[in-house]
């Protein structure tokens, strides 16, 4: 298998221009040092062009930094210094300077209310794993820095861990299917597996090419043949879900536009069909939260 970490999604390098840490190891016209933008939108889009119709590849939750290499006519290229993603982003949802965030949103999603009342006009929705930094507390609502209120009890320390990352990914059965998403509003197969995981403490990367490499390193593969249980992960080319029972996936997919379990034998019923079987599966055996 090929080294995840030079997949060209998560290297920062152009022939033009390149991440000043890339310097010896990449050809790059100049390398430079990037500037860093916190994520200000609830969400906003890293794009594979500068343009609003060009493909999303992946997602900047509000309180996300983004490491710019580049501005022009509107656009910052650089990468997402939460999992190395790269692509353009929209200035407009980004700003400086960046605020030490505290805490994450723990529910689906919530409101970034204008007042600390939910009667007063929200800003934005706040998708899971949202970061804020916290402020003053009045009532039940705390101030995400100078930008509105968030309902407190739908944020966590930034440390905290949720016991079970399946039982995560399992609240967001039903979700839509969006290539490039990490959402409840829409979200892909790898978008859940990364999402699931930092809400339960573990950091990873996006894609599933390069989640399956990353995963054979950190932790177990247990073989495409052997007996699986809840938490193991399965990866087809192109594909990945989780495994909520000895029998039973859950996966964000194109077949049905949505986050579904399914007996994993119909996932790989499908798959083999298509010339595509289950290449591994891992098991997260002994991990540390980050």
């Amino acid at each position: 298998m090929a080294d995840y970490r030079n997949h060209p999604r998560i290297v920062p390098a152009r022939p033009d221009i390149a991440a000043a840490h890339l310097e010896g190891q990449v050809d790059a016209e100049r390398f430079v040092d990037p500037v860093d933008m916190q994520t200000t939108a609830g969400v906003t889009s890293i794009r594979r062009a500068p343009q609003d119709d060009a493909e999303m590849d992946q997602q900047l939750l509000f309180g996300e930094v983004f490491a710019a290499l580049e501005e022009r006519d509107g656009w910052a290229w650089g990468y997402s210094r939460h999992d190395g993603y790269v692509g353009y982003v929209d200035m407009a949802a980004l700003s400086q300077p960046v605020d030490a965030v505290t805490h994450r949103v723990s529910a689906l999603r919530t409101y970034l209310f204008s007042e600390p009342d939910l009667k007063s006009a929200p800003h934005c929705l706040l998708s899971m794993n949202a970061k804020i930094a916290s402020g003053e507390k009045q009532g039940r609502f705390i101030r995400a820095g100078h930008h509105g209120w968030v309902f407190e009890g739908h944020l966590v320390p930034l440390d905290h861990a949720a016991p079970d990352f399946v039982a995560i990914a399992e609240r967001f059965e039903g979700a839509p299917y969006l290539w490039g998403g990490k959402e409840s509003l829409g979200l892909d197969c790898s978008g859940l597996v990364q999402t699931s995981l930092e809400a339960a403490g573990i950091r990873v990367f996006r894609d599933s090419a390069v989640q399956e490499g990353e995963f054979a390193e950190r932790w177990t593969n247990m073989g495409v043949e052997a007996p699986r249980q809840r938490g193991d992960i399965v990866f087809w080319k192109g594909h990945v879900g989780i495994m909520v029972s000895e029998t039973d996936l859950i996966h964000a997919n194109a077949t049905f536009m949505e986050t579904k379990i399914e007996p994993v034998a119909e996932t790989e019923r499908r798959a083999v069909a298509s010339g595509l079987p289950a290449t591994s599966v891992v098991r997260l055996t002994d991990y540390e939260p980050a």
